[in-house]
Parts: structure tokens; sequence; C-alpha cells
């Protein structure tokens, strides 16, 4: 189910599910194009086509250890670096040298030795610790071409660049790749209330999102590109999210026209409250009077019902997240993820199931979105977790996905990690249940009409 052109303007809560809206949200976006971009800013991108050798490699013989170059059988007489070698002849050379024209191997410098002649002129001998044979035709030497040869295909299209693969690029002569494309996203924190550092006086709160959207931003393919704190005034929001899509736009809504993005601007403007349906909160208004659309207005869940995501006529997107921390958080991994990995031109991240360490009695028509910590193989609610609380977000592995049907002890339950987070994969339901030799999990029972309830009304909106 999808928003469809509904103008920001009508308020129309669309009421989409938990998966309803995270598939609202890819398919709202294309991927950017490919960009070039320098090597040494290339790491974590993705190649959007295969890297190939420009000319073979290495692209000259070379000595693979320290000694001399040599041409026929010892003893040799001794040449000038850098002269054609012809029979009997040698001349030092070190690990990675260019081989001489003539020489046919390498003698290592523990298998020879330079001794007077009878004439008193220095040659080159074997050791007496030679073993037969030294050198063998071809011994020790890199050939040209052994590695590659020109044009062959280094790494494919689609290989995430990491230090391995930026080495092979450098060494295959690239100063830049031709990546696949990465949203510029701009940040955007709201309140009044907020400080910026210290211990915050009564109505006031510290800022936390300076710290906690960054890197998510920037973990979910985003790359940062502006960071603005407004106040509460409706004209504090028009001045930032003009700027961050163009006055023109804002003045003139669809008659705008699409202006394709410069270098630096925002694809995606991210915001912080201001979602709600209040006098203060002015996200739609300003959707509105920019002639976009809301493609998905709330979702059936909680935390973070009152996510919002909107285009605009140009292409670009608005995220509107909750004011309270761990729902804002919960609004971008619903909707910022799968939207952010669109336009990176990647599928959304897969949930793992794992079996629930707690009953999740049904709650109707939301899901709940619960940090947890992987215990014994389950998922098990972390504590902390009211919506303007971080203590259990800040130790959680992932987020359960409880649908509105509720969860049994041990049932298999979706799991979607987080960047910082212990890695959920390879669990089953099989693997925490005593399967294989496993130690039964000790899982705490924490329901409804026990002597130490879940107070999930923390869950807040």
């Amino acid at each position: 189910m999808t928003s469809g052109p509904h103008p920001a303007g009508r308020h129309h809560a669309l009421h989409l599910t938990w998966s309803e809206a995270r598939a609202a949200a890819a398919a709202a976006a294309l991927p950017q194009p490919p960009t070039e971009v320098p090597l040494g800013r290339a790491s974590g991108r993705t190649l959007a086509g295969p890297l190939t050798a420009l000319r073979d490699m290495p692209h000259y013989t070379s000595s693979a250890m320290d000694g001399w170059a040599v041409c026929g059988t010892g003893p040799w007489i001794l040449a000038e670096p850098g002269e054609p070698l012809t029979a009997h002849q040698a001349a030092p050379i070190v690990t990675g040298g260019v081989l001489p024209h003539g020489a046919r191997s390498v003698l290592r410098r523990e298998h020879g030795e330079v001794v007077p002649d009878d004439d008193g002129l220095p040659h080159l001998r074997l050791a007496p610790g030679a073993p037969p044979g030294a050198p063998g035709g071809g011994a020790d030497l890199r050939p040209a071409g052994e590695e590659a040869s020109e044009g062959d295909v280094l790494l494919k299209a689609g290989t995430l660049m990491g230090p391995a693969q930026l080495a092979l690029a450098a060494l295959a002569g690239y100063d830049s790749l031709r990546v696949t494309g990465r949203p510029n996203v701009k940040l955007v924190r709201t309140g009044g209330e907020v400080v910026e550092a210290g211990l915050p006086g009564p109505g006031l709160v510290r800022d936390v999102f300076s710290y906690l959207l960054p890197p998510l931003l920037e973990a979910y393919g985003g790359i940062l590109v502006g960071h603005e704190k407004i106040g509460d005034a409706a004209e504090e929001w028009e001045a930032a999210l003009a700027d961050s899509a163009g006055r023109d736009v804002i003045r003139a809504g669809h008659d705008a026209g699409a202006a394709p993005s410069a270098d630096g601007q925002a694809d995606v403007v991210v915001t912080t409250g201001g979602t709600g349906k209040g006098g203060s909160d002015h996200f739609r208004d300003i959707v509105a009077r920019m002639g976009g659309r809301l493609v998905v207005d709330g979702v059936a869940m909680r935390p973070g019902h009152p996510t919002v995501l909107a285009e605009l006529p140009d292409g670009r997107f608005f995220l509107g997240l909750p004011g309270n921390p761990l729902a804002a958080v919960v609004g971008l991994v619903t909707l910022g993820e799968p939207l952010l990995a669109a336009l990176c031109g990647r599928k959304p991240l897969a949930a793992v199931e794992l079996p629930s360490g707690e009953v999740f009695e049904p709650e109707l028509k939301r899901t709940r979105i619960v940090p947890f910590r992987r215990m014994y193989g389950m998922a098990s609610p972390a504590a902390g977790i009211g919506s303007g609380m971080l203590r259990g977000l800040a130790r959680a592995d992932g987020f359960m996905v409880v649908p509105p049907h509720g969860v049994e002890l041990g049932s298999p339950v979706e799991c979607l990690p987080l960047p910082w987070g212990r890695p959920l994969g390879g669990a089953t339901p099989s693997s925490a249940s005593g399967a294989g030799g496993d130690a039964k999990p000790k899982a705490r029972r924490r329901s409804v009409g026990s002597k130490e309830p879940v107070d999930w009304s923390a869950l807040d909106r």
C-alpha cells in the first residue's frame, strides 16, 4: 500500500502498518546516479561497474628476491647495473627491481658469493650452501602479467570497497573510481527547549540528536552535508527547509519545475520534532506550501507513530522524525533506512528471526518496536525503553518487531539489527531451544499478570 498523491495540506492520516510503511518508503525513490570519487574517498562505496586492469599487472618482469640477475650458467662476470646481460654475466638486483634485458633468472643473495678470479677481478659464483641446480630457469622472478593481463576484470560491479579492494585499485593505477550514488542528507534539529551543553534546567533538555542521528544516517548510506539547529517558530522551519530545497520551490510549488540537485545540496532532509498535529508542528504545512505530497503520514507503531515521509516536486524527500530520542530512531529505522537504501540502490535491511524471550500480549492494530539484547540466543527486551529514554537503546543489539497479535515466549519474532549491536545472523528458533546440545535458554517471563510486568505504556507515541 502506498500513499498516492495526497497533498500534505489535507493532513490525511494514512494509517499504514509498519510493513506497509517500510515498503512505501523503499518504493518512493530511485537509485542515485553513479559518481566518480577520488580513491581516498571510495572506502565503503560500491563499484558501479567492473574494475579492469589498465595494463598487465605487474607491467614489467621484476625480481622476487635480493640477489643477482643472471644469464646462463656460472661463474658469472659482474656487469654494470642496468646494462643488458649476455651469457655468463650477472648484475646486482633488489626485490622489485626491473630484470635487465637478457637475464633469465635470479640468484638469491644467500646462494651466491662474489670472489676474485685468477686475475683478481670480482666474479659471482654459487655459495657452498646453494641448493643443487640453483638458480633454476625463471627462478625468483615476477613475470609481467603474472597477476592480471590488460583488460582482465579485477573486481566485479557491486563490490564493496574496503582496504584490500582500494589497494588493488591503486596497484592497478586508478586515482578515482566510479561508484554507486549515495544521497546527500541534511539534519535539521528543532526545539527551543534544547540546550547544546551542560546540565539543562527545568523545562529544558540536552541535545542528543547531534550524536545519535548523524552516525546512523551515514551507516544507512547517507552523506551528511548539513546540520542545523532551529527553534519552534514557523518562520525558522520555513527558512531551514527552503534553504535545503531551494527557495524558488517553496514560493512557486509545482510551477517551479524540477531542478537538478547541486553538489552538496540535500537529497533528503531529516527533521526532529514538529510532526504532530499541534499548533507548533509545522512539517505538513510547509510541505504543502512547497507542493509536496505525503508518502507516509504516520505509522501504526509505537514508539514513533508520528513519523512522516514527504516527497517534493523536485524529487527530494523530507523525513520528519518525532522529538523523543527512541521514537526518532524507530522512525529512522522504519522509514529512513529503506528510503536511503533505495537511493543507494540496495535492498532494505532484512529482518532476522530470533525466539522471543518475552511474552507480548496482543495490542490492537499497532506494531511494537522494542530495543532488545540477545541473551541465550533469544531476543529479550532491554531496560529503559520509553520513547524519551536512551538507556535501553544504548545497550540494544537491535529492534524486535512485535506484531499486533503479540508473541508467545520462545516463538520467532522479527528483529532488525543496529549498527552498533552484535551480529544477529545465524540464529533460528531451534538454535535457542536446546537443539544440537545447546543449553536451554534462561528467558524471563515478564508478562501481564506476573509479579514484574513490563510497562509497555512507556513506549508512548
